[in-house]
């Protein structure tokens, strides 16, 4: 099963449909840095940087020696911080918003037998839905009955409270209602942002008769090297045990050591911060007189992941483009520094032998831009088996 992925990224959504049994094709992201990470750990696979409105899709459709309506399926994730609830300014006039009907050109050159598009959750409620409508409408013009669903990472595996949404659609037929995988694992997890489109609820809880528990940050990282604020080290070291869980085991697969494990240098302020923050607590077990001048009239129910130490047997709070205190619980449950790119990217389901290249700041941006790959992976199965059938 053939795909292309664009605005790929460092390719964690391309990783997680190759473990789904899916063959990357080509891979395309405006960042240089993103495209040398993803040509590296998909070594087969044809990767360009360009702008994508630059990009000639019957052309490339041509080079892969692909006739139109034989690809099965176009994956990619356009940029989504224009539709974020998080960001400063949700507007249409941002540039990045109009991305997506770039990808529609190249769904249009490949007619390919299944779509997918990745995004954020704010997409369902960005400009009263009037966007996700027009991608909806638009993939419907081009002959594909599509869907929608917000799926929970924790619910699938990853160890963290992540939300992402993803839109599917299947050329020349209605989707199924077993489009979208189903949740595997409980998680304590809830969403703080619109779940409903058009008086549908997009959000699928697990079973309440599901016995597995979610995977938890002890779990996720448990057995990587210890290390201390600052320290480099080896650029590949040793595990510091063996695997105790099953998410240990399948991360080691392929794996020659431990890669992109080095610690962020903390300020002497913030590691004299950190002695008073216990696991699952935050800025608000720090002495008032060592808080940032920022926060000291804040409500202190407010904020309430800042300069936070996760809690070993919990869920990590969702993994952002850097690892900064100021901005979430990022401090490791027992050690005094905060995560690593690599315990980064085994919060998002990252192999090990999936390696980041560029600086440590690029890395940090890769990991937390990209598709956890388990989730990709739930989603490539149920395509798979659309396919399939």
């Amino acid at each position: 099963m053939d795909f292309i992925d664009l605005f790929s990224g460092a390719g964690g959504l391309s990783e997680g449909l190759k473990e789904a049994g899916f063959h990357p094709l080509f891979a395309n992201d405006v960042v240089s840095t993103y495209a040398i990470t993803y040509k590296q750990n998909h070594p087969g696979t044809k990767v360009t940087t360009a702008d994508i409105r630059t990009l000639d899709a019957e052309q490339i459709r041509k080079d892969l020696g692909i006739e139109r309506g034989q690809l099965d399926l176009m994956a990619g994730g356009p940029p989504c911080q224009g539709f974020s609830i998080n960001a400063p300014v949700r507007s249409k006039n941002d540039a990045r918003n109009h991305l997506f009907k770039e990808y529609l050109r190249f769904v249009d050159a490949f007619a390919p037998r299944f779509v997918l598009i990745e995004n954020v959750p704010g997409l369902v409620s960005f400009e009263h839905g009037e966007t996700l409508n027009a991608i909806l409408m638009s993939l419907s013009d081009l002959g594909y009955g599509v869907d929608v669903r917000i799926l929970g990472a924790a619910y699938y595996g990853v160890p963290q409270m992540r939300w992402r949404t993803f839109i599917i659609g299947s050329r020349g037929s209605e989707l199924p209602t077993n489009a979208f995988p189903s949740p595997i694992y409980h998680a304590p997890i809830k969403p703080n942002f619109t779940t409903t489109y058009n008086g549908r609820q997009l959000v699928q809880l697990p079973n309440s008769e599901l016995e597995a528990k979610f995977t938890t940050v002890r779990e996720a990282i448990g057995d990587l090297p210890p290390l201390k604020s600052g320290v480099r080290g080896l650029r590949v070291k040793k595990y510091a045990c063996e695997p105790f869980c099953e998410y240990q085991v399948r991360s080691r697969i392929g794996s020659s050591g431990v890669y992109n494990h080095e610690a962020p240098r903390l300020a002497p302020i913030n590691l004299e911060r950190l002695k008073y923050i216990k696991p699952g607590g935050n800025w608000t077990d720090i002495p008032e007189d060592l808080l940032p001048k920022g926060m000291k009239q804040a409500n202190k129910g407010d904020h309430t992941k800042r300069y936070g130490r996760v809690e070993a047997d919990g869920l990590a709070s969702t993994i952002l483009t850097k690892c900064d205190p100021h901005w979430g619980a990022y401090f490791h449950y027992e050690q005094d520094r905060s995560f690593t790119v690599r315990e980064a990217a085994r919060i998002q389901s990252f192999p090990d032998h999936f390696i980041f290249y560029g600086n440590t700041a690029e890395q940090f941006a890769q990991v937390g831009n990209a598709v956890p790959p388990l989730l990709a992976q739930a989603v490539g199965l149920s395509i798979k088996n659309l396919l399939e059938s």
